[in-house]
């Protein structure tokens, strides 16, 4: 009897890896049907298992390398309640400066019993802003005298600054819809809609993309201003993200800081695109992540993002629980938080707390030659010597913002400007050409960077436009507004 259930648990797990041939098939079936139930029941939960991994990793709307959203699990409950702290000033909309219109109402009869009112003089005012139900297009024909010049030998005629040559539509329009797609990650349908059915303006979509593309062309010459003012930062964000043109992969790379920021396109995500970008050697502090690329080029300092290593330290904590692991990553972790926590102090200053500064070099030290728990036995764990290794490798670049106050120890910044980026091509779908991909490269930078100023990305692009038309030049990039101004 043994003998017979142990054959048929083997018969079982050759079914359930496929391996059964047909002598033990029919071996199963002299068992009798209840191993034949029990067998079908296995290899059906078994399929059912393999069929829901399959769609997992092959799922339209899970990316490569995401988990997918019902796979993940729930997040921890908020430590306190989302908003400001109590007694931080409220914060809500200003007043409108002037009033367009007045209305007064007024009630005939009480609204319960029906009768009459008593009038009194008490009154109080309500103030409601809203956008008027139907807003017209201006559309104007304009007639251009054509004269004839005797001194030129010429017909010369003036020019229209309401639009670029030979466009039906006009600057605002151009703004407003670049805008929406390229500042805000609307769709190119959605914008569309908009415009047809709330704004009463009748577009098509080839003739908003190449009206795009015209736009992104006159501009290139800001677009260039941005990389130069870029090169020139003391401190400057880098990261980069997948991105798509003509079904190929291609990487949308970011370099910004709180007065520019710049978008590139590029086939390559190696250090061919970054010496593309850095004509020369970079002058500033450039901060980023340890991808292996931003180590190919001369820059005077850089800062590796510190939350980068914290968040790696807690992946590598799932599935490490070694002692050796455990006290190397618990000593790692303590020396970073205690280099942040010094940084954040109020008074900090790099000669105030140079001693403290010096100590921090010393614990980093000390991590990067780990040699044991106890300090004397050899290393064994990978993860540890990984760790370690990379501590070797950019020892001077770990604690630059305790050096420099000015720049920060994560590389927040780049990720919150890639952002909008990523959210336009989860949207669009990146880019079907080349040319779209420059235009998108172009556009993005231009109005992210007005917007990092202080200015109104529409009426900038409209006026700039205009003064375009009217002397062939584009005018300089706009500086930043002034907090007071």
């Amino acid at each position: 009897m043994l003998r017979g259930s142990l054959d048929t648990d083997a018969l079982l797990a050759s079914a359930l890896r496929g391996e059964l041939d047909e002598g033990g098939i029919r071996r199963l079936y002299a068992r009798g049907p209840e191993v034949v139930t029990l067998i079908m029941l296995a290899m059906a939960q078994r399929l059912a298992q393999l069929q829901a991994a399959s769609a997992a990793e092959s799922s339209p709307a899970t990316p490569s390398g995401m988990i997918p959203v019902y796979a993940k699990a729930a997040v921890r409950k908020r430590r306190r309640r989302p908003g400001a702290r109590n007694g931080h000033p409220g914060a809500r909309r200003a007043q409108p400066e002037h009033i367009d219109q007045h209305a007064e109402h007024r009630l005939e009869q009480c609204p319960d019993c029906g009768g009459a009112l008593q009038r009194s003089a008490r009154r109080r005012t309500r103030i409601i802003e809203d956008i008027p139900q139907e807003i017209q297009p201006v559309v104007t024909e304009h007639t251009i005298h054509r004269d004839y010049c005797p001194h030129c030998r010429k017909d010369v005629e003036p020019k229209v600054p309401d639009a670029l040559p030979g466009a039906v539509l006009g600057h605002r329009v151009v703004a407003l819809t670049s805008w929406f797609h390229y500042g805000l990650g609307i769709t190119l349908s959605q914008v569309v809609d908009i415009l047809g059915y709330h704004l009463q303006t009748r577009l098509t979509p080839g003739g908003l993309v190449n009206a795009w593309h015209r736009l992104a062309f006159v501009l290139k010459e800001w677009y260039e201003q941005i990389a130069e003012q870029a090169r020139r930062s003391a401190v400057l964000h880098a990261d980069e993200t997948g991105w798509r043109v003509a079904g190929q992969t291609c990487w949308l790379w970011c370099f910004a800081n709180g007065q520019v920021c710049y978008y590139m396109i590029d086939r390559c995500r190696g250090s061919p695109a970054l010496q593309k970008f850095f004509i020369e050697a970079f002058a500033g502090t450039l901060v980023h992540d340890f991808w292996a690329a931003y180590r190919s080029f001369d820059a005077d300092d850089r800062q590796y993002c510190l939350v980068h290593l914290l968040r790696e330290l807690e992946k590598v904590d799932q599935h490490n629980t070694t002692e050796e692991w455990q006290a190397f990553a618990k000593k790692l972790r303590r020396l970073i938080r205690d280099g942040i926590r010094l940084r954040k102090r109020a008074d900090f200053s790099p000669g105030r707390y140079a001693g403290r500064i010096a100590l921090i070099d010393r614990r980093l030290g000390q991590l990067a030659e780990w040699k044991g728990v106890d300090g004397q036995r050899l290393v064994q764990d990978a993860d540890t010597l990984r760790l370690a290794k990379r501590l070797r490798q950019h020892w001077d670049h770990l604690f630059t913002f305790l050096d420099k106050p000015e720049v920060p120890f994560d590389n927040n910044l780049a990720e919150r400007m890639i952002r909008p980026a990523v959210i336009i091509r989860k949207n669009s779908q990146s880019n079907r050409s080349e040319k779209g991909a420059a235009t998108q490269a172009i556009l993005m930078s231009v109005y992210r960077t007005l917007r990092l100023r202080g200015h109104d990305p529409i009426q900038t692009i409209a006026d700039a436009l205009r003064s375009y038309v009217r002397t062939g030049n584009l005018p300089p990039l706009p500086e930043t507004v002034p907090a007071n101004g």
